[in-house]
């Protein structure tokens, strides 16, 4: 999830400030989240995603990439 979510982030040009405004979640919890120091609670995640213009599914450590 860590990875993943900054992976995204950084890809869409974000920064953790910018996300968390977007995603109306705090600064903080982006960092611990991209530090994998939590795991974003269910309603997160789907705010994440949302802000992100990804599905939840994207964001977790379960779903592998194709390599391509």
């Amino acid at each position: 999830m860590a990875l993943r979510l900054r992976q995204i982030r950084q890809r869409k040009a974000l920064s953790q400030q910018d996300l968390a405004q977007r995603a109306g979640v705090g600064e903080a919890t982006i960092s611990r989240i991209e530090q994998g120091r939590v795991r974003p609670r269910p309603s997160t995640l789907r705010k994440l995603a949302a802000a992100l213009g990804v599905a939840p599914e994207e964001l977790t450590e379960d779903n592998k990439l194709a390599a391509g």
